[in-house]
Parts: C-alpha cells; structure tokens; sequence
C-alpha cells in the first residue's frame, strides 16, 4: 500500500504558505463544511462569483485546505497531472469503512493500476453487448409495472430498478430467495447517510451507533457475497454466464476481499447516480412534448445515439455528482498557483457544465449537444471525471441508460408539471427534490 500523504490543514498549513493559497471564504471550516454538503450547487456559484475560477474552501476534518477549479483547462491540468502525484484515492478516504481498502475508488499507483487492469475485461465493448439484452429485461418488466394515468414517483422506481441490475447483472444472483434476502439489506446499504462517511475520518465513531447498525447491515450483505464469490469459483459453467462477477473471475487474479470490495464499490458508484440520471432525463422529457416525440421516435427507431445523447444531457444538465477530488503528494503547479504538498484539489463538475462559455444557451435541455460534429470541448462534460481515474463504469452506466429510455418511451407518453423540480442533496449526489413527480399514459 502506498503512504498515506498527510492532508495539509490546521495542523500542517503554516501563515506564510496560507498566504499565497487562492482566495476564499473566512467562515469556520464547520460551516463551511455544512454549507458544502447541503447547499453545494448554490454556494460554489456564489464563491466563484465572489472570488473566482479558483477557489479556497475548508473542510472537516482538520480543516483541510481544498482548492475548488471551474474552468476546463485548468481541469485538465488536474486530470493530466501524473496520478502519482494528484491522487484520487486519497481523497476518497472517507468512503473506506463503507467500499473496503481494496476498493478502486481508494487505491492509487501500483495497486489501483493492477486492480484497474484486472476489472477492465468485464466493462469491454464486448462485455457490455453482452449485458444489453439482461438490462432490457428487467427495464421493461419494470416498465410493466408504472402505475396509468397516476402521478408516481420515477426516481423510486429507477432506484429500484438500477438496483435490480446491479444484483443480476452485476453481482449475477437471480435465485429468487435470495434475492429476496438480499433486496432490502442492500437497500440500507446504499441509503448511506453523509454522517455515517464521517467514520471514514474518525474511526471511533465505527463503535456507535448509527455507524455500528450500518456496519453490521453491510456485515450480513457481505457474507451472501461471500458465498456467491465462493459459489461462483466451483461452478463449472463459470465460463457461459455472463453478468460482471463471472467475468472477474474468469479473466483475474483476485481474492475474496478483492472481488467484495469491487462489488460494493460498482455498487455504490453505479446505483444512485444511474437511477438520479435516468429519474432527470425523464423529467425534462415530461415537460417537453416536442423533446418527448424525439425521444420515442428514437426508440422506435434504434436510434441508440440519440437515446445516449439525452441520458448524456442529463448528466451535463443535472450534474448527480458535482465534484471530484485529488490529493497533492508533492509541490506542484496548478491554474497558476505553487500548491503544497497535501493540497485537495476539487474539480466542480458542476460549475463547468453549467457555463455559458461552455455551453450557449446552458440551462436549455437540448441532447443534440451530443450529436454531429459539434460535441462539447474536451473538459466540458465530465460526469465520469477524467484522466487515467475515468470512471470504469461510464460504459455501463450509459448503456443501461440507453436501454431504460428505451423500454419506457417505445411504451409511454409522460406528463410532468411545467415548473421544474429543483435539485436537493442526497449522500454524495443531487436528486430531484419531488422525487420527479410524473404521470405515465400508453402511447396512442
């Protein structure tokens, strides 16, 4: 394992290097914090209006210095600086007690290289043809089910179905019992609350509850993973199925812990954001009749490019994550500052793809952004983050995506309210605060 690098912060940031940091807030780092957490997609555009592209921000613990980064090329700076030096897995320290220290979202150089190289041959362009016929199943026997001429909730649905997914798709249960034991232990997995990453940075806290209750929630989770691993290794047919822990097996070296740690990690990576992503598209859809009609002709069509264009625009639109961190493990330049050793630096997703230099007419849904020979400027659209820490999922994600757009509007017409739903903070993302309240009709 690679040395922790220490985070700079009150105990590590002396007054003459403070001095030269970009600007920022004077508030508390507790308030700050607080005001990070709950109220992110209004107070990074206020802070960037007070004081700039490049920002200074402090958060718990240890009221660590983070330098937040809005515009593009200074993204790429980040995404292009040698991963040995901007770490990303260290500045995900908070997600340990909950992904394993095995995860790829915690490791960095050798180890996240060999782990990342061993996961690549299950999310291939081959691998992921052969996921799109089980994703398109379970969409339209969920599809099935959407409640007529009713308003309903779409984001608990999509939710629900992303989950599903993830359990036979991506873990391969389809015993029934067991998937009955497993749906809602790991329902209460991946509702983590933000409180309960604090024991990532105070590990005292593990021993209390709530942070005891979760832990041994995920303890029952894990040990039905654990058979399934070990199931899995003696079954001779290994080598026919096709969901994601099969093909992990059959092309690396993994342990028991390994392989976990992957599976909860593409867990809870790959749920909520997919379902908030989809639960967005549809709710511009419903409001848009003419943007609707595009879509459904589209799925009638095959035209699977369009169908990515809007789950693309959604991303773009209604950012689900809105930041991405790395960790300095050395001095080094960025956006024209000397930046320390133990520096966190932020890129916020959200504020790039929400410029109007970016991207004209910038609140305006419109996924022919996507199409053609006029697609965004490389560093504009960065939901899956960048550089050699993209998201190994991004593949997955928009394929499901595409499917599930599929399966709904070859069947759907959709109505929402007019007003759009504002967004609120859940966990890590941003969700539609009415939980994209719409009405499903079949089409005519």
């Amino acid at each position: 394992m690679t040395p922790p690098t220490p985070l700079l912060g009150s105990r590590t940031l002396d007054r003459a290097t403070a001095r030269t940091l970009p600007p920022g807030p004077r508030l508390p780092t507790l308030a700050q914090t607080v005001l990070f957490a709950s109220h992110r997609s209004t107070y990074f555009p206020r802070l960037r209006a007070q004081y700039g592209d490049v920002f200074t921000i402090r958060l718990v613990p240890s009221s660590r210095v983070v330098v937040v980064l809005s515009r593009p090329d200074h993204i790429r700076e980040v995404f292009g600086t040698p991963p040995t030096i901007a770490h990303a897995g260290e500045s995900n320290t908070a997600l340990e007690p909950i992904m394993g220290s095995h995860s790829l979202l915690l490791l960095d150089d050798d180890d996240h290289l060999r782990m990342r190289r061993q996961l690549m041959p299950a999310f291939n362009g081959h691998a992921l043809r052969g996921y799109a016929e089980m994703i398109a199943r379970l969409a339209r026997e969920e599809v099935d089910q959407w409640p007529i001429g009713t308003p309903f909730r779409l984001h608990e649905r999509m939710r629900d179905l992303t989950l599903e997914v993830i359990l036979q798709v991506v873990f391969g249960v389809t015993d029934s019992e067991r998937l009955d034991r497993l749906r809602p232990l790991v329902d209460k997995v991946v509702s983590v609350r933000p409180v309960i990453m604090l024991g990532g940075f105070y590990p005292t806290l593990l021993k209390l509850p709530p942070w005891r209750t979760y832990l041994r929630v995920q303890q029952q989770v894990d040990e039905i993973l654990y058979d399934e691993i070990a199931r899995r290794r003696t079954d001779p047919k290994l080598a026919e199925r096709n969901d994601v822990l099969s093909k992990l097996l059959a092309a690396g070296t993994w342990s028991d812990v390994e392989l976990r740690d992957q599976l909860v990690t593409l867990l809870l990576a790959g749920h909520e954001t997919t379902a908030t992503s989809l639960a967005w598209a549809f709710h511009e859809l419903a409001r848009n009749p003419d943007l609707l009609r595009a879509g459904q002709q589209a799925a009638d069509a095959g035209d699977d490019d369009y169908l990515e264009a809007i789950a693309k625009e959604s991303l773009r639109l209604h950012p689900v994550v809105y930041q991405v961190g790395r960790r300095l493990t050395e001095p080094t330049e960025i956006a024209g500052y000397r930046l320390p050793r133990g520096t966190t630096l932020m890129a916020a997703i959200g504020l790039v793809q929400a410029d109007e230099q970016n991207y004209p007419d910038v609140k305006a849904f419109q996924p022919e952004r996507f199409l053609g020979e006029d697609a965004p400027p490389p560093g504009t659209w960065i939901p899956f983050g960048g550089g050699t820490r993209r998201c190994i999922g991004a593949g997955f994600s928009l394929l499901e995506a595409t499917e599930i757009l599929r399966a709904a509007l070859t069947r759907y017409d959709v109505r929402a309210a007019a007003k759009p739903e504002p967004a609120k903070p859940r966990n890590v993302t941003l969700v539609p605060a009415k939980g994209c309240t719409l009405t499903a009709n079949p089409r005519a």
